[in-house]
């Protein structure tokens, strides 16, 4: 998906389904601001993105195969979704490279952790609590911060 974007200049997140601050997820936590809200979207979609990971063959983009990437943009056209969860939203279409405000990916040093997690992201949520330790492992590791500009000399170095 990041090739896409940077070699088409936008992309499709699938469903549209993306994560945000939303009325719902402030609702949520009576306390916080937004700054912190915006973590708690975040890892909603780190997460997501472990789940999109477990649906592929890791041999399919080897660079990623154990990376966790959230795209994060300015996207004002969104529905919320909280049938789905606080945190969710359904995008009103592709998200444009002009309004990829960063991207968040794993370091290497969190692939152990992350292929491991992704094999049981669901059974986690189920309540297996075997589960539950393995996906916390994987999400203490904390997402690099790149520039949007970055993307294309990242996606060569990997």
């Amino acid at each position: 998906m990041l090739q896409g974007l940077v070699a088409d200049g936008e992309v499709d997140a699938v469903g549209r389904t993306a994560f945000a601050v939303t009325p719902a997820l402030r609702e949520a936590y009576t306390a916080g601001d937004d700054e912190e809200l915006a973590e708690v979207a975040m890892a909603e979609a780190a997460r997501a993105s472990l789940r999109l990971l477990g649906s592929e063959e890791p041999n399919d983009h080897p660079s990623f195969a154990s990376r966790r990437v959230v795209i994060a943009a300015d996207v004002d056209e969104v529905k919320p979704r909280p049938d789905l969860d606080d945190a969710v939203v359904k995008l009103a279409g592709p998200i444009t490279m002009r309004a990829v405000a960063s991207v968040h990916i794993d370091l290497q040093e969190a692939e152990a952790d992350v292929a491991r997690a992704r094999e049981i992201v669901d059974a986690a949520e189920l309540g297996d609590e075997e589960a539950e330790f393995v996906l916390g492992d994987a999400e203490d590791h904390e997402l690099a911060w790149y520039a949007a500009q970055e993307l294309p000399f990242l996606l060569e170095l990997l």
